[in-house]
């Protein structure tokens, strides 16, 4: 199912809102990069550089999360960001969620989500405590009943956000005490279009059960084709900014930054 008219327009003001508050509010902290000014030798692509930076700093993954939002509601039963997932841990999940990880991070088993999902569910819950890290999910929604819960990342995390992710996921499972679905998200590849194989990943998940990358990802929370789509909406809203950006990156220009 395509995305609505409404959707594409919500998320158009949702980006729109982001870059004119950094547009207005934007003043560059670094005033001085002598070296970088001296290698580059052009004021006006160290201030975009400077400004784009920040930009996808303030947007960084809670726009993702914000845009999750729009698409899957009108499919959804409920769905949030930052949801809290509830539930508790007891000190023999803990245990058995830890030496899974180990054992996929040792290479001593293979990544696969509905056995792991198995043992955790078997693991005694008795004395279970309240445990606060680890309770957010970035998005959430219930979908024909089903409940889908999503940590998601930068493209390119190293071992250890593989590692804590893994770990996330499967305390997810052991809090709500079934099976519910877990995932790994990252909004696009990187290293399109070849398929998505960052080394530090080194087996420890289980994609597609587990692990859901750009179009994988916003096609399961919007329908088919929802990828393409919802990058056209991101190139319409660029194309309006693009003229307000250059004349912002001259302006930055303006104050010179190979003092020294």
């Amino acid at each position: 199912m395509p995305l609505t008219n409404i959707q594409k327009q919500k998320i158009k003001e949702l980006l729109s809102r982001k870059i004119q508050n950094k547009l207005n509010k934007y003043g560059r902290e670094t005033t001085s990069m002598p070296f970088l000014a001296r290698l580059v030798q052009d004021n006006e692509k160290i201030a975009a550089y400077s400004f784009i930076h920040s930009l996808a700093t303030t947007m960084g993954m809670s726009i993702y999360e914000d845009v999750s939002v729009i698409i899957a509601s009108d499919k959804s039963q409920e769905c949030f960001r930052n949801y809290g997932v509830g539930g508790v841990l007891s000190k023999q999940q803990k245990a058995v969620i830890s030496k899974i990880v180990s054992e996929l991070r040792n290479g001593e088993r293979k990544a696969n989500l509905k056995i792991e999902t198995s043992e955790v569910l078997r693991a005694s819950s008795s004395n279970a405590t309240y445990q606060k890290s680890g309770n957010i999910a970035d998005f959430y929604f219930k979908r024909n009943g089903k409940e889908y819960y999503f940590e998601i990342k930068t493209s390119k995390p190293n071992i250890d956000v593989f590692e804590k992710s893994k770990t996330k996921l499967l305390e997810w499972i052991a809090r709500k005490r079934k099976r519910v679905k877990v995932f790994l998200i990252f909004p696009y590849n990187p290293y399109h279009p070849k398929p998505y194989k960052r080394f530090t990943e080194v087996g420890m998940m289980d994609p597609p059960n587990d692990l859901l990358v750009g179009n994988e990802y916003w096609n399961l929370i919007g329908g088919r084709n929802t990828f393409p789509q919802l990058l056209d909406t991101f190139d319409e809203v660029g194309k309006v900014f693009k003229n307000k950006l250059k004349k912002k990156f001259r302006d930055i220009a303006k104050e010179k930054i190979n003092s020294y």
